[in-house]
């Protein structure tokens, strides 16, 4: 797993890769912000 990370960080670069790894947290934590309010009118009956 390292290997690749190493890999992934000397073919695209260092900036490429951060930015990967943000979008991919962010993703995670807007299904969560979008699955909250989807159940907010049930939760407010």
């Amino acid at each position: 797993m390292d290997q690749t990370w190493i890999s992934f960080i000397t073919d695209f670069g260092f900036p490429v890769v951060v930015t990967f790894y943000l979008l991919h947290r962010i993703e995670t934590k807007l299904n969560t912000l979008i699955e909250s309010i989807v159940a907010l009118p049930e939760k407010m009956k």
